[in-house]
């Protein structure tokens, strides 16, 4: 049972939730309101950053944490789509709407969410809540969920500048801005310290999220399309669900292509793809959202900035591919690269 007080939830109030939530994004899953009714209690709860859960990546690394907490404490959970063209106040909405009727902790994912958790903490300060990839709110009831992707993305640009043949590699960013310019960052200095000459291309899908930077597999496809035709052997690609469009792009043209955010070599609708995603940097969203429920199940919530890096083991690189995995000098380099990040001998570029 928990040690922190819920507040009783009655038919009525969670009828309304089901209204509120209907308007601001549909609930992808939760359990039953019978088992919410006789436990008195609800407990995680998410709302999706753009791509929505299915994205192979970021969304449903947050999803995997829920349903682990779901699991492993028996209570009622819920996991909110996105919806088009939806403004802060809309994101404010369905957070204060979670927090109300008794979810706690109340997760957005992704930084588009700051201004709206900030806004909904204020206003439920005995509920946590917490963000994934923002490190601005300072609250309490707030705990900042971030990584250092730079590190895992330092790695990956190790494992591409030895598996390409051309010297030349390619980085689609999904959004142009400071959090994606850390994967990139990362991804060229790796990469330039492991072969000097290497030639990097970059590119971002979009200027801001809302025109589709993260949601766009055809974006992801062309871009990728056009980097190869560039000489490019090995793609990285930092863009959610447009990602999927690289990989896609990889495979077509008999080139690798890097993952991002969790082992999308292991993806079941990736499946036809797998053997063109040489790796993954991979990022522990799932630990980081679970850790945080389980916090809060501990009566501890965590709060404030929470750093997951590769020290700690929430940052890193995937080997599921057994090509990759047998490559005694992509794994040697890799290991010897990680070593001194964490040792502080290599120092990663965050821009």
């Amino acid at each position: 049972m928990r040690r922190v007080p819920r507040i009783a939830l009655a038919g009525a109030a969670t009828a309304s939730l089901a209204l509120v939530l209907s308007a601001c994004g549909g609930t992808s899953t939760s359990s039953d309101s019978g088992s919410s009714e006789s436990k008195g209690d609800k407990g995680l709860a998410i709302a999706y950053d753009v791509g929505g859960k299915g994205d192979q990546s970021f969304n449903d690394a947050a999803f995997a944490g829920l349903e682990k907490a779901k699991k492993e404490f028996g209570y009622e959970t819920a996991d909110i789509e996105p919806t088009d063209g939806e403004t802060d106040a809309d994101k404010e909405q369905r957070l204060a709407s979670l927090a109300k009727q008794g979810y706690n902790p109340v997760v957005g994912v992704g930084y588009a969410y700051a201004p709206a958790v900030k806004a909904a903490a204020e206003k439920y300060p005995d509920t946590t809540f917490g963000i994934v990839d923002d490190s601005t709110i300072e609250a309490k009831n707030v705990a900042d969920l971030v990584f250092s992707e730079q590190e895992a993305s330092y790695l990956a640009g190790v494992a591409a500048a030895k598996a390409t043949k051309t010297g030349t590699v390619g980085f689609v960013g999904g959004v142009d801005i400071p959090l994606i310019h850390k994967f990139e960052a990362g991804f060229a200095q790796g990469a330039k310290d492991t072969k000097p000459g290497v030639k990097v291309l970059s590119q971002y899908l979009t200027q801001t999220a809302e025109e589709g930077g993260f949601s766009s597999p055809d974006k992801g496809k062309t871009a990728a399309e056009g980097q190869i035709e560039k000489k490019a052997d090995v793609v990285y690609a930092a863009a959610g669900l447009s990602g999927q469009g690289v990989i896609e792009a990889a495979a077509a043209n008999k080139v690798w292509a890097i993952g991002v955010d969790s082992d999308q070599y292991l993806q079941e609708a990736l499946g036809k793809y797998k053997g063109s995603i040489l790796t993954s940097a991979t990022k522990d969203v799932a630990k980081a959202v679970y850790n945080l429920a389980k916090s809060v199940e501990d009566g501890q919530p965590e709060s404030g900035i929470v750093r997951g890096d590769l020290k700690s083991g929430e940052v890193g690189l995937a080997d599921s591919n057994p090509e990759f995995k047998s490559n005694t000098a992509i794994q040697e380099a890799v290991e010897a690269a990680k070593k001194k990040i964490i040792s502080g001998e290599i120092k990663v570029e965050a821009s």
